[in-house]
């Protein structure tokens, strides 16, 4: 039953909500119960040997939705529940508010169990019970996910060997005449609605073409990168590359230029998780508590995706 205080906030929420809140249609779009039982397994309050009582595990996951969507640190994060009343409906009104030392715990809790992977999986079998399974072709692609390279300049490259107080397992790559500290979030996405089906993260300096996240009977998209290296992909369809004494004739440049323009399409939730999301650059320190940040960035906008492909069906 709802106290006095929460009574009110409900109230004056129908006020906001009538002036247009995408929280809602964003919490609207999945079934968050289905992950109350991949997550109770974190805590030891519910077996026999009892244990501290937690937070509702659907709290909690959704505090680290609220978090990517928004960009804001544990600290933020907590203090902006406290502040928006739209927040808190996303939660549910809850009792209690996650602190940061919580919030900082849950995704602790993550990275040391295989919670991470039956989460993301449930919410890719809810996007296929919603109608938007892989129908024609994937694109797979990755970006750097910055990190900060401690006393260093940020356009100094170093050995891998040089590690910094600041990013334990971080490396530095090159592309272009521009260096980048850090890691690589790898993405595999739905060419017709652009979502994202499959994460991984990696550190900055491991080629592109060593991950390969598709699986036989998918069509895959790539750019030059991957060029040479088969996919688990049933049909390839990466750009090809010129090399020493070979260029590329004509009809392999009418060939790049058809897979470009599906190609690039990928880059459209990077766009998203770095412009509004202000996903792009993180202060973690290993690339397990990286990969628990990929994930949820990746979490956070497949539900802004579905709320925009919804709306325009």
């Amino acid at each position: 039953m709802d106290n006095f205080s929460t009574y009110i906030f409900r109230e004056e929420y129908e006020k906001y909500k009538k002036l247009g809140d995408t929280l809602s249609n964003i919490s609207d779009s999945i079934d968050w119960e289905r992950f109350r039982d991949l997550i109770s397994p974190l805590y030891k309050d519910n077996k026999i040997d009892g244990g501290r009582p937690h937070l509702d595990e659907i709290v909690m996951i959704k505090t680290l939705v609220l978090q990517h969507l928004y960009g804001l640190s544990d600290y933020e994060i907590e203090r902006n529940i406290y502040d928006r009343m739209s927040f808190r409906h996303f939660l549910g009104f809850p009792d209690t508010i996650p602190d940061r030392s919580t919030i900082w715990l849950f995704r602790e809790r993550l990275i040391n169990s295989n919670c991470l992977d039956l989460i993301w999986e449930e919410l890719q079998h809810q996007i296929d019970n919603l109608g938007f399974g892989i129908h024609r072709g994937v694109i797979q692609d990755a970006t750097f996910i910055t990190t900060d390279p401690g006393h260093a300049k940020k356009d100094k490259p170093r050995g891998d060997e040089a590690l910094t107080r600041r990013s334990k397992e971080g490396t530095w790559s090159k592309k272009g005449n521009n260096s980048y500290f850090g890691y690589k979030m790898h993405t595999l996405v739905d060419k017709e609605f652009m979502i994202i089906r499959e994460v991984g993260t990696s550190t900055a300096s491991l080629h592109d073409s060593q991950i390969d996240l598709t699986e036989p009977g998918q069509t895959v998209y790539r750019d030059k990168g991957y060029f040479g290296v088969k996919p688990n992909a049933s049909m390839d369809k990466t750009m090809h590359r010129a090399t020493r004494d070979h260029p590329l004739s004509c009809k392999e440049k009418r060939r790049n230029k058809a897979i470009s323009r599906i190609r690039s399409l990928g880059e459209l939730p990077y766009a998203v998780m770095k412009r509004i999301f202000k996903g792009g650059h993180v202060l973690v320190t290993t690339i397990e508590r990286v990969h628990v940040k990929n994930i949820f960035s990746c979490f956070s906008y497949n539900l802004y995706r579905l709320n925009s492909v919804q709306k325009a069906m």
